[in-house]
């Protein structure tokens, strides 16, 4: 069986080439993961920790651009004054709320 090229190769094509076939998808999900998914499950658990502790008298903006400080906090809303006058009140749902203000 010499003489029959490539005689002896055909079996070893098995569950290793592929592995290697699949490698690349793989390199390329782990990439994904790492660039991508962990960043922004971070990003969303230390924004629902925010969220958890906030307290009166905290400086916030919402996801609508609006500044305010919390006058009252429940579990799903907060009541903010406004700085356009002393009597400027608005309700948002706490998840609205997208960080607080510093520098100020």
């Amino acid at each position: 069986m010499a003489g029959q090229p490539g005689g002896g190769d055909a079996g070893t094509q098995g569950p290793g080439a592929m592995f290697q076939s699949f490698l690349p998808l793989i390199l390329i999900f782990v990439i994904f993961y790492f660039l991508l998914i962990r960043p922004q499950s971070k990003k969303a658990k230390e924004h629902k920790q925010m969220l958890e502790n906030l307290k009166k008298g905290d400086k916030i903006i919402t996801t609508g651009g609006i500044h305010g400080i919390i006058e009252d906090i429940d579990a799903n809303t907060a009541t903010l004054k406004v700085g356009i006058k002393d009597d400027v009140r608005i309700r948002v749902g706490r998840s609205y709320i997208a960080g607080l203000r510093t520098g100020e």
